[in-house]
């Protein structure tokens, strides 16, 4: 059984190398010495340089785009540290990709975040850690532990510091009604009210804006969200929100996809402000004026230094 007493190293494939640097620096390391890159046709190929055996690895990897890449890449450095004996192997996974895929929304459509529960867990990781799964219940998929972080308090800070006291003509809105749990408990955390848009959405990366439940006239708002991938919903939502009588609309959320026309529908969009966080590593040709970028650094590495001692991480659940 593990006992926490073996060396602690942290690896970084390829995916956000710069997070992975942070969270090393934090625990006071150096990242392991290890080199993921390609062959000329396009496999894989994977050295580790020095010795793990025995040791606590924390592989740092998120599925984010190229996907399918950046998946293969950390099932095979798992698969490596599991026959360099390696004692424990936790695979730190800021953004979980595919997890929209978590359900059966069609006839004979595949759960594809269920199957990439499988082949983590079939490569040889120990145990997963994680934040904000778009659905919670991709906990269930694994048959392995897996620590659920959560970026809201990370968000709702920076608006505390911004705004202090003067959050009285603030509302925080759901953009849809899967995001209301998280939008709630950003207002909460803010003390602000909360409003939420009831819209339908007739094709994949197409919505349509219904309704908006709750007042807004006359408010700033803010936007809360798990992901923006193609700017869609929120952009449609900020805009029916500056419509429908808000003086400011700001926006927030986790992971930053960022993918097809995001960027243009963005710059274009009421939205004056839109704070993300680094679980998914952000280009120079996409950091434009209105991102606001806060890193996830901090309460990895926390985590993770918990998770080696064996002591609770379920603080930094809250």
């Amino acid at each position: 059984m593990y006992t926490g007493r073996e060396t602690l190293k942290i690896f970084s494939c390829n995916a956000n190398h710069d997070l992975a640097e942070a969270i090393a620096k934090n625990l006071g390391l150096t990242l392991g010495a290890s080199e993921v890159t390609k062959f000329s046709d396009g496999e894989i190929s994977v050295k580790i340089d020095e010795t793990i055996r025995g040791a606590d690895v924390f592989i740092v990897q998120s599925t984010s785009a190229p996907v399918n890449d950046n998946l293969m890449e950390l099932l095979i450095v798992i698969d490596a540290m599991k026959r360099a004996s390696a004692g424990r192997i936790t695979a730190v996974i800021p953004y979980y990709g595919y997890a929209r895929q978590d359900r059966k929304a069609r006839a004979r459509d595949p759960i594809s975040a269920k199957l990439v529960a499988n082949l983590i867990t079939t490569a040889g990781a120990d145990r997963v850690l994680t934040m904000d799964l778009h659905c919670a219940q991709i906990q269930g998929f694994f048959d392995i532990p897996l620590d659920h972080l959560v970026g809201m308090p990370l968000l709702a800070n920076y608006y505390k510091e911004k705004y202090g006291d003067h959050l009285t003509d603030f509302v925080a809105v759901s953009p849809d009604l899967g995001s209301v749990g998280r939008a709630r408990q950003f207002a909460t955390k803010l003390d602000i009210p909360l409003a939420i848009i009831d819209k339908r959405r007739p094709k994949a990366n197409v919505s349509e804006i219904m309704n908006i439940i709750g007042n807004v006239e006359g408010k700033r708002v803010i936007l809360v969200d798990d992901m923006i991938d193609t700017a869609g919903t929120i952009t449609n939502a900020a805009n029916a929100l500056k419509e429908r009588g808000a003086v400011e609309v700001d926006a927030c959320c986790t992971h930053a996809v960022l993918s097809g026309p995001a960027l243009e529908r963005i710059n274009a969009s009421a939205i004056q402000e839109l704070v993300v966080l680094d679980t998914i590593h952000l280009p120079e040709e996409k950091r434009i004026d209105k991102i606001v970028e806060l890193s996830v650094d901090k309460i990895f590495s926390e985590a993770i230094k918990r998770i080696h001692e064996c002591t609770a991480v379920s603080t930094l659940f809250e």
